[in-house]
C-alpha cells in the first residue's frame, strides 16, 4: 500500500498515519523527519537544504522532491504525512511512483482552531496530547516533561495556516480526486472512529 496523507493542521494526520501504518506494515515518512535526518548527517541535500532554512526561506519543490523520492526509491509501502505540499509536488511525486489513494482528513475551521488551542506539547518525546487527556496540565504523563503550548498553535497563527492550507492544498485534493485516487473521511470524530473510517475506505475492518 502506497499512501498520501492530506489535511489541513490539527487534522490528526501524524496520529493516524502512525496507526494506518502499523495496520498495513508500511513505512511512516514524514518529511520533516527526511529534513532533520537529511540535515544532520550534512548529505548533499541536507546541506543544500539548510542553505535555504538558515535564510529563512522556504526549500525550493525540486529539493524537497529529491529528498522524498530517495527515501521511497527501495520501499515497497509507505504512507507520506506533509508531503506533497503543492501541487508541483504531487505532478512530481506521480511521475516517479504510483500511490493508491490520497486519505484526506476534513476537519472544519472552526473545530480546528478549537482542537488546536486545547493542545499541550511535549519537547522531550513528541507526544501530543488534549487537556481533557490531562489529569495534571503541566506534565508530559510519558516522560515527566513539562508541557508547552506551540507559538503556532495560537489562534491568529491556526488561522493563517488554514489559509495557506486552503491556497496550496486544496489544488491537490482536486489533482487526486480528479485522478480517482482520493479518499475523504471526517476528521471532526473521536480518534478510533477516524482510524475505523480510513481502514474500511482502504478496504480492511478495524481489528
Amino acid at each position: 500500500m502506497k499512501l498520501v496523507f492530506l489535511g489541513p493542521p490539527g487534522a490528526g494526520k501524524g496520529t493516524q498515519a502512525e496507526r494506518i501504518c502499523k495496520e498495513f506494515g508500511i513505512e511512516h515518512i514524514s518529511t520533516g523527519e527526511i529534513f532533520r535526518t537529511e540535515i544532520a548527517n550534512k548529505t548533499e541535500l541536507g546541506v543544500l537544504a539548510a542553505s535555504f532554512i538558515n535564510r529563512g526561506e522556504l526549500v525550493p519543490d525540486d529539493v524537497v522532491i529529491r529528498m522524498v523520492a530517495a527515501q521511497i526509491a527501495d520501499l515497497s509501502g509507505f504512507l507520506l504525512d506533509g508531503f506533497p505540499r503543492t501541487l508541483p509536488q504531487a505532478e512530481a511525486l506521480s511521475d516517479c511512483v504510483e500511490i493508491d489513494y490520497a486519505v484526506n482528513i476534513d476537519v472544519p475551521k472552526d473545530r480546528l482552531i478549537d482542537r488546536i488551542v486545547r493542545r499541550r506539547s511535549c519537547h522531550e518525546c513528541d507526544s501530543v496530547y488534549d487537556v481533557s487527556e490531562l489529569t495534571d496540565g503541566r506534565f508530559c504523563p510519558k516522560c515527566g516533561r513539562e508541557l508547552t503550548v506551540r507559538a503556532d498553535d495560537r489562534p491568529e497563527v491556526i488561522r493563517e495556516r488554514y489559509q495557506v492550507y486552503e491556497q496550496k492544498t486544496m489544488p491537490i485534493i482536486r489533482y487526486y480526486e480528479a485522478k480517482g485516487e482520493l479518499i475523504t473521511v471526517n476528521g471532526d470524530l473521536a480518534r478510533d472512529a477516524v482510524t475505523t473510517e480510513i481502514l474500511a475506505a482502504l478496504g480492511r475492518d478495524m481489528k
